[in-house]
């Protein structure tokens, strides 16, 4: 039974962004960042899709245990690390690399008896200020992995851009200097770029790149989108007309009362809304595409639908007509400044009640 209401993931967008994101940093192997259901695309079809990566990164541990569980064999790197003994047992047996950025982790790779050796990211934090160590505490940490039989050696290292997707460029260039800094006598392989950075900052590309969004055809510059770059969306929400009906001028529409009808309106009702991930702060004139044409929201968005002013449609919208929110022929990025917002929460927004239907050309 189809769904009137999904999410199509085009695999073959993923592949094309992969080979996009090797041209620009034709020198550096990518680490494919998949936490969060794969920005909500799909952990496990996803990762199935990229298996002409050369790792993946997740941010915590159950989610690399879903890839090995699913067969996935390509290195796994946890983002967080791991809090005790009981997770570090468990990434030894999934064979996980770890990043390590707390003391604490440092005490722990050092407490355990093990004839197993550990791949360590150790995180520069070289200015975010959420995960790793400062510069003079990072010397310290890396000359304690360097002398702990649980660890590979060279230990790898690994920094995060805080502001790479914003105009000014004093902070990341601060922060890659630190960087430089703290890293410059040690042999470690490195991986500093995640996707914002990937299209800024060509100086920092290193041994790896950690494209996140980029991977997903979307931009996380702000007045761009995707296809700016060459990438594809891989994402399509879609959803289906339930309702078609005339509304006169002056009379209201949805909760509130909230849009009014100036004028003779023929207004469609679709089966999506913000129990399926849709946001409620989508204001009347966002648009959505209607058997492939520009139409607006009317009113606010409840839970289960949305109200869509379908006057201009030129095919005349009836029932079953396909509703597009977001994808190819209406950008992600577009409908984030919609909700005020980034197209990062949109994508991760996508409730389990959204059929997921992978598409294999």
């Amino acid at each position: 039974m189809k769904s009137i209401t999904s999410a199509t993931i085009d695999c073959s967008a993923l592949r094309h962004n992969v080979h996009v994101l090797r041209k620009m940093a034709p020198h550096s192997r990518v680490m494919a960042v998949v936490k969060a259901n794969a920005y909500g695309h799909g952990l496990i079809p996803v990762t199935r899709a990229l298996a002409g990566v050369d790792a993946f990164a997740v941010a915590r541990l159950e989610e690399g245990v879903s890839l090995r569980n699913a067969g996935i064999i390509l290195p796994v790197v946890l983002l967080e690390g791991v809090l005790d003994a009981e997770q570090l047992e468990a990434a030894e047996k999934f064979n996980f690399e770890l990043v390590v950025h707390t003391h604490e982790q440092v005490e722990l790779l050092s407490a355990v008896s093990t004839g197993f050796q550990f791949r360590i990211w150790l995180k520069l934090d070289s200015g975010m200020n959420r995960l790793g160590f400062k510069s003079l505490d990072f010397g310290r940490a890396i000359k304690a992995l360097q002398h702990n039989p649980n660890v590979r050696q060279p230990v790898a290292l690994f920094t995060h851009m805080a502001s790479a997707d914003l105009p000014d460029r004093a902070a990341t260039l601060a922060q890659l200097a630190v960087f430089a800094e703290a890293s410059r006598t040690l042999s470690g392989e490195r991986c500093i770029e995640n996707s914002a950075a990937i299209l800024g900052y060509p100086e920092g590309l290193t041994e790896w790149i950690r494209p996140g969004l980029l991977l997903y055809g979307v931009s996380p510059l702000t007045g761009s989108t995707g296809a700016d770059f060459g990438l594809k969306a891989v994402m399509t929400l879609r959803s289906t007309l339930i309702a078609v009906k005339d509304v006169l001028p002056g009379e209201t529409v949805g909760y509130g009362g909230a849009w009014t009808a100036k004028r003779n309106t023929r207004l469609a009702i679709a089966a999506i809304g913000y129990g399926d991930g849709y946001p409620r702060a989508l204001a009347s004139g966002t648009p959505v595409l209607v058997n492939g044409e520009r139409a607006v929201l009317a009113g606010r968005v409840s839970m289960d639908m949305i109200g869509i002013d379908v006057t201009d449609v030129t095919s005349r919208a009836k029932l079953g007509d396909p509703v597009i929110l977001w994808g190819t022929d209406l950008p992600v990025e577009e409908i984030a400044v919609w909700a005020d917002t980034i197209p990062y929460e949109l994508l991760c927004g996508i409730s389990q009640r959204v059929a997921v239907d992978v598409s294999e050309p």
